[in-house]
C-alpha cells in the first residue's frame, strides 16, 4: 500500500524573475517521487507534493540549494525576520550604489567640461569595481547560476553590460580609443539601476508576507486554565492541551478551539462564516479560537490546539494558496527570452564584422574596432527603458486608481486583469454592509403568550410601529448584543424617545427582560418570548422573514406578543448596478460564502447573481477558486474577512474591501479603500489600460534599443551616446506612461 502524498512548504530566497519559477519547477519536477511543484515568485515560496517513501524533505531542500537559492527558516516568525533583514540589506546596497553613481556622474561631467584631476581615474576604477563586485555581488552570483543552467535573463544581460563597461574601461587605461571614464560609469549606472529594481521587488514581496503574521497574531498569547479544584491560572496558550478547560470572559478572544461545557453567550465568529450576526453558544456547542466572546462567561473544553486549531489551519491554507496561485510569465520576461539572445548575437556579429568581415574586405582584421563595437553593443543592449516600461505604466495606473479609492498593490494585477473572466464575490461585507440593521417592524393581532390564542382587538391593546420600537429599544438599551444595538440605533434614527429600563436582565442566547413603566417587556428569540407556544400565524410571519434572510426578534408586553422586528445585513446600494456592469464587461459573477444556502440565495437573487456556492469553509474557498481556475481561466476574488484570505491569495487577482480585516487586505492584490463595490469596474479598466501602456512602452523602448544595438555593431557609437540613448528612451517611455486617459468616459 502506497503512503499518501506529503507536502513540503519551503520559503526560498534569491528568486528574482519568472525564469526562477520555471527553473525550480523543472528541477524538482524531474526528480523521482515528486508529484507536483507549485512555485510563487511574488511570495518566494514553493509547495512540493512528493512520495515520502522515495524522497525526503532534506533531498528536496538540498536540490534548491544546488540550484543557487537559499532555503529560509521554516519558523514563520524567523522567516519573516529574515525577509526584513534581506530588505534592509538590499536598501543599504542600493544606497551605496546610488552614492557611487553620484560621484562617478560628477567626475564625468567635470571631465566633459575640461576639468581633469589625477585622482579621477583611480577613483573611477575603484567605484566601478566596488559597484560590480561588492554592491552587485549577489547579482553576479545569480547571473552565474543562470548561465550554468542555460537561462538568459536580465541578470545575465546586466553582467554582460557591466563587464563590457569594466573591460572597455580597462582597455581605455592603455588605449585612448576607448573612453575609460565613460565605460566605467556605464558599469556603475546599470548595476545601480538593477539594485533599485531588486529592492523595489523585495519590498513588495516582504509586505505581502505579513498576512500570515497578522493572522497568527489573532490568537491570544495566554489562556485562563481551570484547574480541577476550581482555581484558575493564566498560562501561555501553547501550554494548553486537549481535554483541559479554559474560562473566557465577555469581550475576550476565545484562545482555543473547543466545546462549551458551562455558560451561555453570543459569540462573534464572522472570521469563520463572515456572518456579522453573532451566534448564540450554549453547553455542547463548538467555539473557534480567535472568535470574540461578547456577552456571558464561558467554560470551554479544549478540543484542538497547535497546528490543528482553526487559525493555524487558515494560515496553512493561506500559505498553500499563495504557493499554488497560478503564476504568470511577466511580459518583460517574455520579451527578454528573445531579447537577451539577440543582444548577445549582435555582440558576436560585431566581432565577426570587424575581424572576418574586415579581413575579407581589406585583407586585415580590425581587432580594436571589433572589441569596441562588441562592448558598445553590450552597453547599448542593457534595456533601461525596457525595464522601466512596466513600472512606469503601473505607477501611472496606481496613481489614477488611488484617486478613485483603489489601491493596486501587485504588479501582476495590472497584467492579469485584462484576462479575468470570472469574478467571485463574498456575501457579508462585500455585497452587503456587513452589520445588522432593522429592516421591518411587524405589528397586528395581539396574542396571549400563555394561551397562544388571539385576543379581541380593542383600543387598549392596539400597538403602533412607533410604540413597538419604543418598548423594544428601551428594553434593549442596556444590552451590548449587536441585535440590541441595531434596534436601539434604528429607534434613535426614527426620533423615538426611550423609557428608562428597570430590573434589566439578559439571558445569553435568548433575549432580555426589563420593566418599563410598570410593564414587563421581553425582547428576543420568538420561541423564548412565547415560551415555545408560537401561534401558527406568527410562525408563518417569522418564516416569511427568514425566507428573506432576516433574523426575527419578538417583543412581548406582560403576557402579550405585540410584534416582530426583522433584522438583516442589508445589501449595499450599488451592489446590483456593479453586478450588471461586470456582466456588461463579459465577466461572470459568482457568490462564494460561508453563510447558509437559504440566506445566500436570497441575497444573490436580489443583486442578480445566478451561481452560488454557500456554506463553504475558508480552506474550501481557496479550493473552489482553484476549481474555477481550471482550464486556464483567470479568476478575481472579492472579499473582506479572514475567511476570505486564502481565496484572495489563490485568485489570479485578489480584491479586498477596504473596510475589511487586515488579513484580507494583506492577502489581496487590490484594495477598494472606500468599500465601493462598483470600484471593481474602475479597477478592471485601469488594469487593462495600464497593461496597454506597458505594451506601448515596450515598443517605444525597442525603437531605441532596436536601432541603437545594430548601430553599435558599426563601432561608431561611444558609451556616452549609449547612455544618452538610454536617457532618451526612458524619457519617451515616461511621457507615454503619463499621457492620455485610463478610464473610459461615462
Amino acid at each position: 500500500m502506497n503512503p499518501s502524498p506529503a507536502r513540503l512548504q519551503v520559503k526560498i530566497g534569491g528568486m528574482s524573475c519568472s525564469f526562477c519559477t520555471m527553473t525550480i519547477q523543472k528541477a524538482l519536477g524531474r526528480m523521482d517521487g515528486v508529484a507536483a511543484v507549485h512555485v510563487s515568485l511574488a511570495h518566494e515560496e514553493a509547495l512540493i507534493e512528493y512520495d515520502p517513501a522515495r524522497r525526503t524533505p532534506t533531498e528536496l531542500r538540498d536540490t534548491l540549494r544546488q540550484l543557487g537559492y537559499t532555503v529560509r527558516d521554516p519558523d514563520k516568525v524567523r522567516a519573516f525576520e529574515e525577509q526584513q533583514a534581506e530588505l534592509r540589506k538590499a536598501r543599504d546596497l542600493l544606497l551605496w550604489g546610488a552614492a557611487f553613481s553620484a560621484v562617478s556622474l560628477a567626475i564625468m561631467i567635470a571631465s566633459w567640461l575640461g576639468v581633469q584631476q589625477p585622482w579621477f581615474r583611480p577613483v573611477m576604477i575603484a567605484l566601478a569595481l566596488l559597484t560590480v563586485f561588492a554592491a552587485g555581488w549577489h547579482i553576479l552570483v545569480m547571473a552565474a547560476h543562470s548561465l550554468r543552467r542555460g537561462i538568459l535573463n536580465q541578470h545575465v544581460l546586466l553582467e554582460f553590460g557591466a563587464f563590457a563597461g569594466l573591460i572597455g574601461g580597462g582597455i581605455g587605461l592603455f588605449n585612448p580609443v576607448f573612453p575609460a571614464a565613460d565605460f566605467f560609469s556605464v558599469a556603475i549606472f546599470i548595476t545601480t539601476y538593477h539594485l533599485l529594481s531588486g529592492w523595489a521587488s523585495l519590498l513588495v514581496r516582504t509586505r505581502a508576507s505579513a498576512a500570515v503574521q497578522k493572522l497568527l497574531a489573532l490568537q491570544p498569547a495566554t489562556a485562563r486554565r481551570v484547574l480541577p479544584d476550581g482555581r484558575e491560572e493564566e498560562v501561555p496558550v501553547e501550554a494548553i492541551r486537549p481535554g483541559e478547560r479554559v474560562r473566557v470572559w465577555p469581550g475576550e478572544s476565545i484562545p482555543v478551539d473547543g466545546r462549551v461545557v458551562s455558560g451561555a453567550s453570543a459569540v462573534d465568529q464572522s472570521l469563520v462564516t463572515g456572518e456579522p450576526i453573532p451566534v448564540e453558544k450554549l453547553p455542547g456547542d463548538e467555539v473557534i479560537g480567535g472568535s470574540i466572546n461578547q456577552a456571558g462567561t464561558l467554560i470551554v473544553e479544549v478540543t484542538q490546539v497547535g497546528e490543528q486549531s482553526f487559525l493555524a489551519q487558515v494560515a496553512r491554507h493561506l500559505e498553500e494558496a499563495r504557493a499554488m496561485k497560478p503564476g504568470i510569465l511577466a511580459l518583460v520576461d517574455v520579451v527578454l527570452q528573445r531579447y537577451v539572445p539577440a543582444v548577445l548575437a549582435f555582440g558576436g556579429l560585431a566581432v565577426l564584422v570587424w575581424t572576418l568581415g574586415a579581413w575579407l574586405v581589406t585583407g586585415q582584421p580590425d581587432w580594436t574596432r571589433a572589441v569596441f563595437a562588441a562592448l558598445a553593443v553590450l552597453v547599448m543592449g542593457y534595456p533601461c527603458a525596457l525595464g522601466m516600461a512596466s513600472p512606469l505604466a503601473m505607477i501611472r495606473g496606481g496613481g489614477e486608481a488611488a484617486q478613485k479609492g483603489i489601491l493596486i498593490r501587485s504588479g501582476e494585477a495590472f497584467q492579469i486583469f485584462k484576462d479575468v473572466r470570472v469574478v467571485v464575490l463574498d456575501k457579508t461585507g462585500t455585497l452587503t454592509r456587513g452589520k445588522p440593521e432593522v429592516v421591518e417592524t411587524v405589528v397586528g393581532v395581539q396574542y396571549s403568550v400563555f394561551s397562544g390564542q388571539p385576543s379581541e382587538p380593542d383600543t387598549e391593546h392596539c400597538i403602533l410601529n412607533t410604540e413597538l420600537l419604543q418598548l423594544a429599544a428601551s428594553a434593549e438599551y442596556p444590552s451590548e448584543h449587536p441585535l440590541a444595538r441595531a434596534i436601539v440605533a434604528y429607534a434613535r434614527e426614527a426620533g423615538v424617545d426611550l423609557f428608562r429600563a428597570e430590573d434589566f436582565m439578559a439571558e445569553p442566547g435568548k433575549g432580555v427582560t426589563a420593566v418599563l413603566g410598570g410593564r414587563r417587556v421581553r425582547v428576543g428569540r420568538l420561541d423564548w418570548v412565547t415560551e415555545g407556544r408560537i401561534p401558527p400565524e406568527v410562525a408563518a410571519q417569522a418564516e416569511q422573514q427568514a425566507a428573506q434572510a432576516r433574523t426575527v426578534s419578538a417583543v412581548a408586553v406582560d403576557d402579550r406578543l405585540i410584534g416582530l422586528i426583522a433584522i438583516a445585513d442589508t445589501i449595499k446600494p450599488e451592489a446590483r448596478s456593479a453586478i450588471q456592469q461586470l456582466r456588461g464587461l463579459g465577466l461572470e459573477p459568482i457568490m462564494l460564502t460561508g453563510d447558509n444556502r437559504h440566506t445566500a440565495r436570497a441575497v444573490a437573487a436580489e443583486v442578480g447573481i445566478e451561481t452560488v456556492f454557500a456554506e463553504v469553509l475558508p480552506g474550501e474557498k481557496a479550493a473552489k477558486v482553484r476549481e474555477l481556475q481550471g482550464g486556464g481561466r483567470r479568476v478575481a476574488m472579492v472579499g473582506d474577512g479572514i475567511n476570505d484570505a486564502p481565496a484572495l491569495m489563490q485568485a489570479d487577482v485578489g480584491i479586498a474591501i477596504g473596510a475589511g480585516t487586515d488579513i484580507a487586505i494583506e492577502s489581496a492584490d487590490v484594495v477598494l479603500v472606500g468599500g465601493r463595490l462598483d470600484a471593481i469596474v474602475d479597477a478592471f479598466h485601469i488594469g487593462r489600460a495600464s497593461y496597454r501602456k506597458t505594451v506601448q512602452n515596450l515598443w517605444l523602448a525597442f525603437a531605441f534599443n532596436g536601432v541603437g544595438v545594430p548601430l553599435a555593431v558599426t563601432g561608431l557609437v561611444p558609451p556616452v551616446w549609449a547612455m544618452v540613448a538610454m536617457i532618451a528612451s526612458v524619457s519617451t517611455v515616461l511621457l507615454n506612461s503619463f499621457g492620455g486617459k485610463l478610464l473610459p468616459r461615462r
